[in-house]
């Protein structure tokens, strides 16, 4: 992909009209933030990498209190232009983490999947919103990634190095990034989970180890969130 960053202000009126298409509400730009109704806002952060199809959104649950909970993520699109490529990051992080989200403040289960503590599919002792999962690749196989996911619950695999780490007993937010395939050079993979948007080095080991596909001809890649609403004590 070839050029440059688009401008801040172009990212975030493109993240508003994608907010305001899936919501059916309206926002707006509002500084660094897109601004939802009532106290929901998303704030673009100065980036971690200069790519230009990389964004990292921060959802703001309460814009009105100084020290109001944020759901961090990053998020990577890919396309022939650097706008192609930031509506597909865009539109990728609405599928996954903006759909846990959103779920969290509707609790329609329209959006997402809600698993309580005791689901065998959750995260033992948490309430859990799983949001969407996405695939993408090439090849034959490219959604094999994506249907993987969607067949093996990923939250049971990595609650045991995840569980008791955590720095907050409510709204915890888990990245699974995962992929492969082969080419010319052999096989590549990659394997990456984040925890409030900070890589969780044990969490990311067991996820490599799991049996998703890697196609022996073409990628395939998936991606999904899952937010750890509270601890069933709390």
């Amino acid at each position: 992909m070839d050029g440059e960053r688009l401008p801040d202000d172009v990212v975030l009126d493109m993240v508003v009209r994608h907010l305001s298409d899936v919501t059916g509400d309206p926002w707006q730009v509002q500084g660094r933030m897109a601004k939802g109704p009532g106290t929901i806002g998303v704030v673009l952060q100065v980036g971690h990498t200069d790519h230009p199809g990389h964004l990292d959104l921060d959802f703001v649950l309460n814009v009105d209190r100084p020290e109001s909970t944020t759901v961090a993520d990053c998020v990577a699109g890919y396309g022939a232009t650097a706008e192609e490529a930031v509506n597909r990051a865009i539109r990728m992080w609405l599928d996954t983490t903006g759909s846990a989200v959103l779920e969290l403040l509707r609790q329609n289960g329209t959006l997402a999947a809600h698993f309580p503590p005791d689901d065998p599919e959750g995260f033992p002792g948490w309430h859990t919103i799983h949001g969407g999962i996405v695939g993408w690749g090439s090849g034959a196989d490219h959604m094999a990634g994506q249907t993987w996911a969607a067949d093996n619950v990923l939250l049971p695999r990595l609650a045991p190095v995840l569980n008791g780490g955590f720095e907050r007993d409510h709204l915890i937010g888990i990245k699974a990034i995962f992929g492969g395939g082969h080419d010319a050079d052999g096989l590549f993979e990659t394997a990456e989970v984040r925890v409030d948007g900070v890589r969780h080095e044990a969490a990311s080991r067991v996820l490599a180890g799991l049996g998703w596909p890697r196609p022996a001809d073409g990628m395939s890649f998936a991606r999904t969130f899952m937010l750890l609403v509270h601890r069933a004590d709390a």
